[in-house]
């Protein structure tokens, strides 16, 4: 059985093609679907099938682009209703693709179509189940999604949906099956996910905590909901695309992929809402950047920070990209259904500089400067994640999230300076972009973040295991 799993970006979308004697299926594809057109080609084989386990809320799904372009009929599990034509499965129906069949699982509970998929061989082995955000390596799929879509939902009734689909209908299987979940670890859907991308059935019943044998289904949702945060403000906006359809990928590039003279970037922006977007490297970008511009780095957790920051996914943006990847950006927008972009600056910071325009930066030390430098009474900004910060911290610190910085704004000092830092490096420059466009000018920015902090004689706070910390 050819079956093989790709994992892209932080929020680690996976895709799986499988073939077999000419024909093959496709689940989950990434929005940018010609590697699958390729792929089908050089195996000599025409895409059949393409299964969605379910309306994807991080991403926007290349199903519409790969079926008008394949012939490939979509399939979706029981209850689905998009709008466009697709195959709604029942459940326990079976597919062929060649020698092989694939069989829907209907398993509500992250959302009420989601479905797993079910790989039998041609000798009638079943090899593996395709799980979407049903269940992932170390953790299950979120019940708070789905809500969003119909008021009689709630995440506790979604929590029981997801108990008994668990139980009925994925833990009866085979030991030996092997799991290919739709994400790894970095993505939204999950709290607990691993960074490995596929396992047996029977030792994620064995580790997975969701998959106790013994837990109650009051048990299993408590432990499901607790420390559970917000999901991202783009999620029901990636979903309605996904259900209502979406413009192609190849008429957003060629839209988007426009050169802009610094005089023509400037412009826009002054007459348009256009945000303005710098995607280099941090350390590039704190040494000089465009005044008002925003910082968020395509090294890093780049899509599902702009969707987290950004949100609105029809925001105008003009781009600032290291050279040769103005494409990979746009594309990796697109991703995640910010399909606005009006160019990106031609030259980039280099051009702009010589055409005269104003340029801006931000004070940063090292860790070594950072701990001569602060004592006691110095106030220090911790842009880490809740569970980072409470695990280890500067003394005295206060934590502000990155993901709540906007929600939060009060609560950042304005009137004197403040040194701000994250785990190393990375989120601490978005956050201070973020604040010098709102008009905060007070914050020193601490490189390497913790990793270099923990390298200095800098006073901590008592180490606590992340795993028994709320």
């Amino acid at each position: 059985m050819k079956l093989e799993q790709i994992y892209t970006g932080c929020i680690a979308q996976a895709a799986y093609y499988l073939e077999s004697n000419g024909e093959a299926a496709i689940f989950d594809p990434l929005r940018e679907v010609q590697p699958y057109i390729d792929r089908a080609a050089k195996d000599n084989a025409k895409i059949k099938y393409i299964f969605e386990t379910h309306f994807h809320a991080d991403f926007v799904s290349g199903h519409l682009d790969l079926a008008k372009k394949s012939g490939g009929q979509i399939v979706y599990g029981p209850t689905a209703n998009p709008n466009f034509e697709a195959i709604i499965a029942e459940d326990g129906q079976e597919f062929k693709v060649g020698a092989y069949t694939i069989k829907a699982i209907h398993t509500p509970g992250h959302t009420m179509e989601s479905t797993c998929y079910l790989l039998t061989d041609e000798s009638g082995k079943q090899h593996g189940i395709i799980t979407g955000d049903t269940l992932f390596i170390g953790d299950v799929g979120r019940p708070d999604l789905a809500q969003k879509m119909s008021s009689d939902l709630t995440q506790e009734k979604l929590a029981s949906h997801l108990y008994d689909s668990l139980r009925n209908k994925i833990m009866v299987l085979a030991d030996e099956l092997i799991v290919y979940p739709s994400h790894g670890a970095g993505s939204a859907c999950g709290k607990n996910m691993s960074k490995e991308t596929t396992d047996t059935l029977g030792n994620q019943k064995k580790t997975n905590y969701a998959l106790r044998a013994d837990m109650t289904r009051e048990e299993f949702t408590a432990e499901l909901l607790d420390g559970l945060g917000l999901p991202p403000a783009y999620f029901p906006q990636n979903v309605m695309m996904n259900i209502q359809g979406y413009e192609s990928l190849d008429n957003i590039l060629e839209k988007s992929f426009k050169p802009l003279t610094p005089r023509e970037f400037e412009a826009i922006a002054n007459q348009s809402e256009a945000l303005i977007l710098d995607v280099r490297h941090e350390d590039d970008f704190v040494k000089s950047h465009i005044p008002g511009s925003i910082f968020i780095g395509i090294q890093g957790g780049f899509a599902p920070w702009v969707g987290a920051l950004i949100r609105d996914v029809k925001q105008p943006l003009l781009l600032i990209t290291p050279e040769g990847r103005e494409e990979e950006t746009i594309t990796r927008l697109s991703r995640v259904g910010f399909d606005n972009s009006l160019g990106y600056l031609k030259g980039g910071i280099a051009a702009w500089k010589e055409a005269g325009f104003e340029t801006d930066s931000i004070e940063s030390i090292s860790p070594e400067q950072f701990e001569s430098e602060a004592n006691e009474n110095s106030i220090i900004v911790d842009a880490r994640k809740p569970g980072e910060f409470n695990a280890e911290h500067v003394e005295n610190a206060l934590n502000i999230p990155l993901d709540f910085v906007n929600e939060q704004l009060s609560e950042v000092p304005k009137e004197e300076n403040f040194y701000l830092h994250c785990a190393g490096g990375y989120r601490s420059v978005i956050m201070a972009s973020i604040l010098k466009s709102r008009g905060y000018h007070n914050m020193i920015n601490v490189e390497k973040g913790m990793a270099g902090i923990r390298k200095t004689s800098a006073k901590l706070t008592a180490f606590v295991c992340p795993s028994t910390n709320k």
